[in-house]
């Protein structure tokens, strides 16, 4: 679809600002509905989703992380991306915002050709966001499909699974901005290993959120496996609290890695369903 026909839900009590931004965005060829109250962001998404809403968080009835709230909890909104505009400032609120999965926060005052940019690219990245991983970035879904049937054409191909061992444990205790921080940082590492040690056809992605995939050739394996789990193992202490490394409190919570593979020449049944079942063994 082109972003041009997109429609933009403003949800704005200033009715100067909201006026001002409807009537911008009209012009940039946008559909634009604006609503002054929280409930009535709310309702206007569950009835006619919106591709894009752009959310104050000073509302006159709830305020708008209670609607963001609502939209991520609900399966029809879950995935619309979220602009807040607001007049906050703290850490904390951006924080927030950013742990219900806004896709940007702006403060007001605002520049409207900044806005507009925000707004194209979240836009954009809405319409990846189901072929890319939005952390760190890797393939994943139906990109990941792809390059397992084109795998499954050469039998010299091993897959290989990178499993975060503990990742839930130690979202629970450290949250999303830690549990962030260290995806990206185990892609990184898993991509750089594998350009200095793999072939340059060779694929990264995403099997589940926090379980990597590496297609490889088959030679590439065991070079793989062991520069991978070293530079993982060596760097997961980085990413516990101070506190608990001085007092030795994050044994309930440590990080590990298991690395599994998989040579396609020897698959009983060698088909993507059948593949990626017995590849998701491995990240249990």
């Amino acid at each position: 679809m082109n972003e041009a026909k997109s429609t933009v839900l403003i949800v704005e009590d200033d009715l100067d600002i909201a006026d001002m931004l409807n009537a911008y965005f009209r012009v940039q060829g946008y559909e634009v509905l604006t609503v002054n109250w929280g409930e009535d962001g709310v309702r206007s998404c569950l009835t006619h989703a919106p591709d894009l809403v752009i959310l104050d968080i000073r509302l006159p009835d709830i305020d708008g992380f209670d609607v963001a709230r609502r939209l991520r909890s609900n399966r029809k909104t879950k995935d619309i991306p979220i602009i807040f505009l607001t007049e906050k400032r703290e850490r904390s609120d951006r924080l927030k915002g950013l742990e219900l999965q806004a896709d940007d926060y702006i403060t007001k005052p605002f520049d409207i050709q900044e806005l507009r940019l925000r707004v194209r690219n979240a836009l954009r990245r809405a319409r990846q966001g189901s072929l890319t991983n939005p952390v760190t970035g890797l393939p994943e879904g139906s990109l990941v499909d792809e390059a397992l049937s084109d795998g499954l054409e050469r039998p010299e191909t091993a897959v290989m699974v990178v499993a975060i061992q503990n990742f839930g444990r130690f979202h629970e205790v450290y949250g999303f901005v830690a549990s962030d921080d260290l995806l990206r940082a185990v892609s990184l590492m898993v991509r750089d290993t594998v350009r200095d040690l793999g072939s340059s056809d060779d694929f990264v992605g995403h099997l589940t959120a926090s379980d990597f995939l590496i297609i490889t050739r088959q030679q590439h394996v065991n070079p793989l496996r062991e520069r991978i789990r070293k530079r993982l193992e060596q760097s997961f202490d980085y990413f516990y609290s101070d506190q608990d490394r001085e007092l030795g409190t994050f044994r309930d919570k440590q990080l590990g890695v298991i690395i599994n593979d998989i040579n396609l020449s020897t698959l009983h049944q060698p088909d993507l369903p059948h593949l990626k079942a017995e590849l998701k063994q491995f990240c249990r």
